[in-house]
């Protein structure tokens, strides 16, 4: 989630009804635009099926519908999980399940199938942060495990350092089963623990990306933004904003590898030039042999749509840093190396806060689809949309 997005959502009121007109008129258009073509069957390239909104603060079982900020797709029940990131201000903190209704030629509709309330370690629903700041979460990431029938979803924690107050909550990788109940949590490295001094993750920058890899043997998450240690956040011009990825054994629950991944500039200036932007990493998702996509969400104030990026990158090229504290003092030998997929702009369409990727299920023709969904915040100002697309060249 970008909180500092919501202090800006006023200055976009007067640009929102415009957007909304241009993209009604070519969204069509849109669905027939390709990525790069690629140059080996390694890679893979995007078509856009189709984009669908769902409507502002929808009501479905007496939740709020929004702040989606991670998605997956469970082929044996055809439906999709999401997870809301609503620190229990609205309602309790929650996952949906949902159908995406599409064909090759677009998208057609969305159906709600259910909400389940995520229970902490007590069993019961976690409270806001009016209730107890300290036991709030913040879920970012979803993710279905088919192997076993459990759902995982990560808690960004939370790092208020104030004057008049101080609030330290750890990230957590949490292991539930499909009725929202906590299993256990994993134990994550020292250099995850949120601290008073700028060390470790920045607040609202930590555990946004997650996806099961290696036949569901490898769990991997990702940094939103660099770890104090690791490097400053990205900027107008290229700087070392190094994030990291983590990899964990699901047997031993031990975190076992990391890579460094370099984050591209913001995308465009903010207005005024002082004023909140950001590039991070919202999700990662696993292909095979060890290659992963990695999405790349930069946004300024003043500006209304976010930059979406999709990007390709190979573990097995990259060093394993897990010994490495800091990335300032050690810069990484052997990065992972990224090649774009996909800048959301070339599409001609709005792009808002898109949080969220999974893969979908194939297409008459064979092809997989890649499924995204947008946050909306909570805010009138933004959209909750899908994003269908074909993979095409794939393997």
């Amino acid at each position: 989630m970008i909180q500092e997005k919501k202090l800006v959502t006023r200055k976009r009121r007067s640009w929102i009804f415009v957007w909304t007109m241009v993209v009604s008129g070519i969204t069509v258009l849109a669905a027939c635009r390709t990525a790069h073509q690629p140059s080996s069957p390694e890679e893979i390239s995007l078509r856009l099926i189709g984009v669908k909104d769902i409507a502002h603060d929808l009501s479905f079982k007496n939740t709020t519908v929004g702040g989606l900020s991670g998605i997956d797709y469970d082929a044996a029940k055809d439906i999709y999980y999401a997870i809301c990131d609503d620190r229990s201000q609205y309602q309790p903190a929650r996952y949906y399940a949902l159908q995406i209704k599409f064909s090759a030629a677009g998208v057609d509709t969305v159906i709600l199938d259910n909400v389940t309330t995520l229970l902490d370690e007590t069993g019961k629903p976690y409270p806001s942060s009016k209730q107890d700041p300290k036991r709030t979460p913040d879920p970012e990431a979803i993710r279905y495990n088919p192997t076993n029938q459990t759902m995982v979803w990560t808690s960004e924690g939370e790092r208020i350092v104030t004057a008049k107050d101080t609030v330290l909550t750890d990230p957590s990788i949490n292991i539930i089963g499909t009725d929202g109940r906590l299993q256990k949590s994993i134990v994550l490295p020292e250099g995850l623990r949120m601290h008073a001094t700028e060390r470790g993750p920045r607040r609202n920058g930590v555990l946004e990306g997650m996806s099961f890899g290696r036949n569901y043997k490898t769990l991997f998450v990702s940094l939103e933004e660099p770890r104090y240690e690791d490097g400053p956040q990205a900027a107008l011009t290229p700087n070392d904003a190094w994030i990291r990825i983590y990899g964990f054994d699901m047997a031993s629950g031990k975190n076992s590898e990391q890579y460094a991944y370099k984050l591209d500039p913001v995308a465009y200036p903010a207005t005024p030039a002082d004023a909140f932007k950001i590039n991070g990493v919202p999700d990662i998702l696993y292909m095979n042999k060890d290659r992963m996509l990695v999405m790349e969400r930069s946004f300024s104030t003043g500006r209304i749509p976010c930059t979406i990026k999709i990007y390709s990158t190979n573990l097995a090229t990259a060093g394993n840093i897990q010994q490495v504290g800091s990335l300032i003092k050690e810069p990484p030998a052997k990065p992972l190396q990224k090649k774009l997929i996909l800048n959301l702009d070339n599409l001609g369409i709005y792009t808002d806060n898109i949080e969220g990727m999974t893969w979908g299920p194939r297409l008459p023709n064979g092809n997989q689809t890649l499924v995204m969904v947008s946050d909306n915040n909570f805010s009138p100002l933004e959209r909750t949309q899908l994003f269908v697309f074909e993979v095409l060249n794939s393997k």
